[in-house]
């Protein structure tokens, strides 16, 4: 008697489907709650869908972490968007950025417009106190950072040079040139342990998609940039270093600051005092970092600014991240499991530390220190924020009321 034949193997079943309006609504609360960071924000996810919603297990989130730390994007906004894209599909991946992200982002907005409505605000002492509490928080950045990104001397000394060679090169090109460097030479000379094999369930995005995502993640990053350099357009141009900001940050949020600083302040579109008052008020905010691109697009001049500009530069910085997200879902595994790919993200990794080393100094420092009393300010909101682990939040006020007292 045979036996009848086995049936073929399926894939990982789907997680439960919910709706896009579901979606919404959590990530609209988070998105209005979610102070701290990104690994605050983490944090809130796993207890709000690992533990209390159990929309998917721990094993499960710990693997999406880890996909978004190393693919370059906002890590904690891909993760909402990968949890939403599981939950939802594609709606759900919208919904679940659009509730995390447009709080912070609307908020920024109203700031650049105010900010614009004359130069007496623009030079007031809370602004001034904004672009000194920004010394401490990039510091506290590169601290931690450096910290967790560069624990032995090749990738010490890789941040060292990267850092070296932005100040030589003070260009947009300078920072990529460092990352990709840093990159190569890890991949060539550093040694690392090969990471354990991790199951992970189908997200409902086939090889094929994820091909065409990635094509077109690779295709808008060399396309945007050339069109605005063939292009007398600054709207072209723009749109260009917004979106290649948000695709080649690597390690944390604060990495976008030197990109975009690079990107909008030497072709006189905002000011570096505006900038580094925004950057301040950034901190805040709750939600995303990257919201900051609504508050450059927003004091951007035409043919961008205000809340056209403000949500264009929103979506551009956030577009690229969402892209290679969703393009790396199917090849995931495969991928992390590479020696060679390993190696040249650890030495990426370690680069973008030297990156925004570098935008410590400049425009940061130089930009903002000016006096014993500014130097005074800076140290002080960095004791608040690294030993006493004050939130973000009460430091920026601070700085910003103390500011405003001193010019009086």
């Amino acid at each position: 008697m045979s036996s009848a034949p086995l049936p073929p193997p399926s894939e990982p079943p789907l997680p439960a489907r919910g709706s896009a309006w579901e979606v919404l609504l959590v990530f609209l609360k988070l998105g209005l709650t979610s102070f701290g960071g990104p690994v605050a924000h983490l944090g809130y996810f796993r207890t709000e869908f690992v533990e209390r919603r159990r929309w998917l297990s721990d094993a499960a989130y710990t693997d999406l972490v880890a996909l978004c730390q190393f693919l370059p994007g906002p890590a904690s906004s891909q993760v909402g968007m990968a949890l939403g894209l599981r939950r939802a599909g594609g709606p759900g991946a919208l919904a679940a950025w659009a509730g995390f992200t447009l709080p912070s982002a609307l908020a920024l907005v109203l700031l650049a417009l105010g900010l614009a409505q004359g130069s007496a605000w623009t030079g007031s002492g809370a602004v001034h106190g904004l672009k000194v509490v920004t010394v401490a928080v990039v510091a506290q950045a590169v601290w931690g950072m450096a910290r967790a990104l560069c624990p032995d001397r090749l990738r010490a000394g890789i941040a060292l040079g990267a850092t070296l060679g932005v100040l030589a090169l003070p260009t947009a090109w300078g920072q990529v040139g460092a990352i990709v460097l840093g990159g190569l030479i890890a991949r060539l000379a550093l040694q690392l342990p090969p990471l354990p094999a991790a199951s992970h369930e189908a997200v409902g995005i086939g090889r094929r998609t994820g091909a065409a995502l990635l094509a077109l993640f690779v295709g808008l990053l060399v396309a945007l940039p050339w069109l605005g350099a063939v292009s007398s357009n600054p709207a072209l141009g723009a749109m260009g270093v917004f979106y290649n900001a948000g695709a080649l940050v690597f390690g944390g949020g604060h990495v976008v600051l030197p990109l975009l600083q690079a990107g909008v302040v030497p072709p006189g579109w905002v000011s570096n005092e505006v900038f580094l008052a925004g950057y301040g008020a950034a901190q805040a905010v709750p939600g995303p970092l990257f919201s900051f691109a609504a508050f450059l697009g927003a004091a951007m001049p035409a043919p961008w600014g205000g809340w056209s500009g403000g949500l264009a530069m929103l979506v551009l910085v956030f577009l690229p991240g969402f892209l290679v997200l969703a393009g790396a879902l199917p090849f995931w595994e495969a991928l992390r499991q590479r020696a060679g790919v390993q190696r040249a993200m650890a030495g990426v990794h370690a680069a973008v530390v030297g990156v925004l080393g570098a935008a410590l100094y400049d425009p940061v420092w130089t930009s903002a220190i000016h006096t014993r009393a500014d130097f005074g300010l800076a140290l002080a909101a960095f004791g608040l924020l690294v030993v006493a682990r004050w939130s973000p939040v009460w430091v920026v006020g601070l700085a910003a009321m103390a500011g405003w007292a001193w010019a009086a």
